[in-house]
């Protein structure tokens, strides 16, 4: 068995997996990983289940340290992780003993990185995902958002043979190519000077947005209400126009419905780069062609 004791939390750093699916009727959201093809990763790496849950560690991360010896991986955004103060590297299997320190310095690249632990954990689940949800967690997930001094324990897999991920194989981390997306339900209702202008121009991800949604700061010029939409499902990727012509890009904690009219939807491999995004970058979107 490993324990590892939380000496300090980090910023936000949450237990998640990929979610939980199939109750999105019931109003409750999908939650899980903000970037899923680097979680999966990170799992791959120490031999679980790619649905097993890791840590999400967003911008600052915590200190941790490790009683009894385990297999980690970290990918996505490098926050310059450091074992006994030595930076280890990203998407590569790291063996663990008793006594190592985990610390992260300043993020280089990204916004979330994602600690896979090999072994079951040993933590509360709720509706079929160990995901912290995002209203009530003291009662449905009172384990994963981590806190200070918190002692998280891992019932320790099967060895692995130290494995690493390739450059040209890991995720994207950029933040300059576009995000392609779909047309949503409403795009024909936007008018074509409306339409340049979403796709024409860059969005400046504003410092309120969350894991429910990132709120752009430009507005859609010469942008008209639109009439009021029936309020009507969404889901992660979404984008909203707000009645003041704001874009809202929902993101994996979002609500399952909304009244705002939706103009596009993100792709989902573009859905976790634009996690990795954070305020005061900018977006711009680009139609995918079914020509």
């Amino acid at each position: 068995m490993a324990r590892l004791h939380f000496l300090k939390s980090g910023l936000q750093t949450t237990i998640q997996d990929l979610g939980r699916q199939g109750v999105q009727d019931l109003g409750i959201p999908i939650n899980g990983a903000m970037d899923k093809a680097s979680a999966q990763l990170a799992n791959q790496l120490v031999g679980n289940d790619t649905n097993s849950p890791v840590l999400e560690i967003t911008l600052l991360g915590p200190k941790i340290q490790f009683e009894g010896q385990c297999q980690i991986a970290i990918t996505g955004a490098n926050l310059s992780a450091e074992i006994n103060g030595n930076i280890i590297p990203q998407f590569r299997t790291i063996n663990i003993n008793h006594g190592d320190m985990l610390s992260f310095r300043k993020p280089v690249t990204g916004c979330r990185a994602y600690l896979a632990i090999n072994g079951r954990w040993d933590i509360q689940s709720w509706l079929g995902s160990y995901s912290a949800s995002a209203t009530n967690t003291v009662q449905t997930t009172p384990d994963s958002v981590i806190k200070k001094d918190q002692i998280l324990e891992i019932i320790s897999g099967k060895q692995q043979s130290v494995i690493s991920i390739p450059q040209s194989e890991r995720p994207s981390l950029s933040i300059e190519a576009p995000l392609k997306v779909y047309p949503g339900p409403e795009f024909e209702a936007f008018s074509a000077i409306e339409k340049q202008c979403f796709f024409g121009n860059r969005f400046t991800i504003g410092q309120d947005s969350n894991r429910m949604g990132y709120r752009l700061k430009e507005a859609l010029k010469g942008y008209t209400q639109k009439e009021e939409v029936i309020s009507s499902g969404v889901i992660p990727g979404t984008i909203q126009i707000t009645n003041s012509g704001q874009p809202i890009v929902l993101m994996a904690d979002a609500q399952t419905t909304g009244g705002y009219p939706r103009i596009a939807n993100v792709s989902s491999p573009d859905l976790d780069r634009l996690a990795q995004f954070k305020p005061g970058d900018t977006v711009r979107f680009e139609l995918i062609s079914f020509k």
